[in-house]
């Protein structure tokens, strides 16, 4: 019996939010593990960099910077990357973004641009290269990073909660509406890792011990950690697995709080 490949030897792969903390490990780590990949943000320098990174250690990367909120703009560029490589095995929705208002305080400023990140996005970037891929005989793997706060309460803020909740159910209708095209599409949820975006809050000594005493590891996670759980969902070892999210969380969505 041949055992299953976690490997992406011959596969491209898009990455939005390639720019920084989780998208960049997820990049470096697709890269690794044998994949062109496809760097989009709004950062061309900081898509420079990653590119730099992956091809110190020996690997291929293009970058295409992109507002992935503006979904004409978003389109033109899935169309430039599709002329110039063909094929896309596999997309991973990462770009996202947070506010973190008290729901009195929320305005319909926040909401609309914590929605068009974090879920429009999401979808508009699905749809243009889902129906590419249902085209392709291979078929496709869509991975978008939910969070922990689609799950659960957390004081991560109402429409980020929101916004992520969207996406894990997002991500069930499209796994049964495209099985049968061969798309799968799944989600990662994490817990608090550290990001640039997250530093400053784990440096509040408060704050981080509210984190670990619900987390049953004790700790945070590294960015690293969600590599595995990505390459699981997005290569044929996990062929057989679609509409699932699965949360990265050192087990803090077991607690009964």
């Amino acid at each position: 019996m041949e055992l299953p490949s976690f490997r992406l030897e011959g596969k491209k792969a898009i990455i939005t939010g390639a720019g920084r903390g989780i998208g960049r490990a997820l990049a470096i780590g697709f890269s690794q593990a044998g994949a062109e990949v496809i760097l989009c943000s709004r950062t061309q320098s900081e898509l420079e960099q990653v590119k730099s990174d992956i091809e110190q250690l020996g690997g291929k990367a293009s970058v295409y910077p992109v507002d992935v909120t503006n979904t004409a703009e978003l389109k033109s560029t899935v169309t430039e990357i599709y002329k110039e490589h063909q094929q896309i095995d596999i997309l991973v929705n990462n770009a996202g973004m947070n506010i973190r208002s008290k729901a009195n305080d929320v305005t319909e400023e926040e909401w609309v641009r914590i929605m068009d990140t974090n879920v429009k996005s999401a979808f508009m970037m699905s749809q243009a290269v889902g129906a590419k891929m249902q085209e392709q005989i291979s078929g496709g793997s869509i991975l978008s990073v939910s969070s922990v706060a689609g799950h659960v309460a957390l004081k991560t803020g109402v429409v980020y909660a929101a916004s992520k909740a969207a996406m894990i159910q997002m991500t069930k209708v499209l796994a049964y509406e495209w099985g049968s095209k061969g798309v799968r599409v799944n989600s990662i949820g994490p817990w608090y890792f550290e990001t640039p975006l997250t530093k400053h809050l784990l440096e509040d000594e408060n704050y981080l011990n509210e984190i670990l005493a619900v987390t049953p590891l004790k700790r945070v996670g590294q960015v690293e950690e969600l590599i595995g759980p990505a390459l699981f969902l997005s290569s044929e070892a996990g062929s057989y697995v679609t509409g699932q999210t699965l949360f990265v969380d050192g087990g803090m969505t077991i607690n009964g709080f």
